[in-house]
């Protein structure tokens, strides 16, 4: 009895209806093996498998893997744009004021989207994004062993604008 095999790097962007070339797939595969990555740091990443590939060409794949629907672009204020593979449902991140780290978290109501504004101003809504901003485990204990008790900074925010 065989058992189903995950699909591969080449499968996934056959099925999003995209070209299959050796510095797609290696930019795909590196997102997987690191969701929450920066365009630089999936180059970096890709680079050490498939040398000859340019930042640009990240840049592209990544900018193709979003508009087909296979990857996600969160921008998480004072942060780079970051990538995720997760885009089958409507879930959150939380981000570390200290270091940075990015983790998922499941949307509490599911669909999107999950907030309703006070008001539309004639938008038809259809997706919130929700940043929960706090320390992580690792920074809550570093900061607890040297004895700080000081709440963590807030994050910054862009300003809002409506018009």
């Amino acid at each position: 009895m065989t058992s189903p095999t995950a699909p591969t790097s080449a499968d996934a962007l056959r099925a999003a209806g995209l070209r299959v070339t050796d510095s797609r797939r290696a930019v795909l595969e590196a997102l997987t093996e690191a969701p929450h990555s920066s365009a630089d740091e999936l180059y970096r990443r890709v680079a050490q498998r498939t040398p000859q590939t340019h930042l640009q060409s990240v840049y592209n794949a990544l900018a193709d893997f979003v508009a087909a629907g296979i990857a996600r672009r969160i921008e998480p204020a004072g942060h780079p744009g970051l990538y995720e593979r997760r885009v089958a449902d409507n879930h959150h991140h939380l981000v570390c004021t200290a270091c940075g780290a990015v983790a998922d978290v499941d949307c509490v109501t599911g669909e999107a989207p999950c907030l309703v504004p006070s008001s539309t101003h004639g938008f038809a809504v259809h997706t919130a994004e929700v940043t929960f901003w706090g320390l992580c485990a690792d920074c809550l204990a570093q900061r607890t062993a040297a004895g700080d008790t000081a709440p963590a900074a807030p994050a910054p925010h862009p300003p809002t604008t409506l018009r």
